[in-house]
């Protein structure tokens, strides 16, 4: 059993899709989805958490041009499959209720996006993980574009143009890796053994971190996220904030730190400081938003701007190695995390929009009177986000903090704010929508059911079940985190300043 079941039961599902017209096109896609998350299940169950890559394939793909189909499953990749996995079948059955125009081929996008993204985290070839990264952005391109707002084409075209510009330098990155490759290869393996030096790091550190900043996003490479987030249909959002701006940060330890350590090192101080800009620029921004979605997006710049910010706490030096199993382990569960919460958040205002027909916070207000059973999910939601101790963002918004804190105090006295102000906010933003009076508009509310009440059940079991206990997601972790580390060390050693 190897992980090409994985990568391409969503492909031969999403082609099954497109040819099931009308109602029946939903169903076969959760069925679908609901069977992918059954392998990366039995992929789990017999996971083995050690340092080794696990149900790997390798086969010749365009063998004279060194290119082979090459993926696998470690620790870090395992955690990412997980939340991929996990997501989509949530996405797609939150869906149910709102109705699509050529909705088969809606769904068999959402499939097809779910294989490039499973490819990027489990591609162990630089030219395979390319594919994927690119096989993912097509997808969600003509979602937005499809079934967007009124603006969507401009903020699409937007979105594409960045992302597609980062994507070019990442190629040029991984093509002159192939070059200084002795076997000619786009092995991940071979690549890590490069014996580049600090300028020539520094170089591939640009190609790959634009592309990766971009997709985060990092300041000041946002711009295109809350625009893109607004107009996107509600789906298309989820699967944007919840799994693809994670395949950035899976980028930077995967790719970026391993490969060039030097080329960190030297530039990693500047994207800490962009990285927490960004932390209370997202902040500052979203006090000032009216409206829901937007607040959620800005938002979530600050999330990722933390993990971002620990992951870069490498670049203090050999002498002084802070990249350490707290941060990394850090930045991995806060990646599930935030992908659990910020769905469980883009579902919420979902449900509002299409309820009340609008995501402006002075429109509503009362609704936990006319819907007890959503506002206590909307309440644990809102906690997870804001790390309360005992739900899941908390051991995660620790351990990064952490890891900043012992980088440089100030720095995460700064960070820190992405806690403070996230309770100030989410809360405010709760507090606007459930609390106070029912008005003409929010009086006719009905509470949630159905489909609804399952989505949002089980992200409600995952934020405290986490929270309670992380212990076995870091457990599948450990050991491949404790691997790549060494693999830094060494490398470090290996090559001139």
């Amino acid at each position: 059993m190897t992980v090409s079941i994985l990568l391409f039961l969503p492909v031969v599902a999403a082609l099954v899709v497109l040819f099931i017209k009308g109602e029946a096109a939903k169903y076969a896609a959760l069925t679908f989805a609901v069977a992918e998350l059954v392998v990366a299940g039995i992929f789990l169950a017999k996971f083995v958490p050690d340092a080794s890559t696990q149900f790997s394939i390798s086969a010749p793909w365009i063998p004279k041009a060194g290119i082979y189909f090459t993926a696998g499953i470690d620790g870090i990749s395992m955690i990412m499959v997980i939340l991929t996995t996990l997501l989509v079948p949530l996405i797609i059955l939150s869906t149910f209720k709102n109705q699509y125009k050529s909705a088969h081929v809606f769904y068999a996008l959402i499939l097809f996006m779910q294989a490039g993204l499973l490819t990027v985290f489990t591609a162990l070839d630089g030219f395979l993980f390319y594919v994927g990264w690119e096989a993912a952005l097509i997808p969600i391109y003509f979602i937005c574009a499809m079934w967007g707002g009124e603006n969507r084409i401009k903020v699409n075209i937007k979105f594409f143009i960045y992302t597609f510009a980062g994507s070019l330098f990442m190629l040029l990155g991984i093509i002159y890796l192939h070059m200084q490759d002795p076997a000619s290869t786009y092995d991940l393996a071979h690549f890590y053994d490069l014996k580049l030096d600090a300028h020539h790091q520094g170089w591939i550190f640009w190609a790959f971190f634009l592309a990766f900043a971009i997709k985060m996003p990092i300041f000041p490479f946002h711009t295109w996220q809350p625009d893109t987030y607004t107009e996107a249909p509600s789906a298309g959002t989820m699967m944007l904030s919840g799994i693809m701006l994670k395949m950035g940060i899976y980028g930077v330890i995967r790719w970026l730190i391993p490969i060039a350590p030097l080329g960190v090192q030297h530039w990693g101080f500047m994207a800490i400081v962009l990285s927490v800009i960004g932390i209370v620029y997202a902040s500052v921004i979203a006090f000032k938003q009216k409206d829901g979605k937007r607040l959620v997006a800005y938002s979530s710049i600050a999330h990722v701007g933390l993990i971002a910010a620990a992951l870069f706490t490498f670049s203090k030096g050999e002498s002084s190695f802070l990249w350490t199993t707290q941060a990394l382990q850090g930045a991995l569960i806060q990646m599930l995390n935030h992908g659990i919460n910020v769905v469980g958040l883009f579902i919420v205002w979902d449900i509002i929009s299409r309820k009340m027909n609008t995501c402006e916070l002075d429109q509503l207000g009362g609704i936990a009177k006319v819907a007890p059973k959503f506002a206590i999910a909307f309440l644990i939601v809102t906690l997870g986000t804001v790390a309360l101790p005992l739900t899941n963002g908390f051991i995660g918004e620790f351990l990064l903090l952490n890891s900043v804190f012992q980088y440089n105090i100030w720095m995460a006295a700064i960070a820190g704010l992405t806690m403070i102000f996230g309770a100030v906010y989410m809360l405010r933003m709760y507090k606007a929508v459930m609390q106070g009076q029912t008005n003409a508009l929010t009086a006719t509310f009905t509470d949630i059911s159905g489909s609804e009440i399952v989505v949002l059940g089980v992200i409600c079991v995952l934020i405290i079940a986490i929270g309670v206990y992380p212990q076995p997601v870091l457990h599948v972790s450990e050991a491949a985190v404790n691997n790549l580390i060494n693999t830094v060390h060494n490398h470090l050693g290996s090559v001139k300043p």
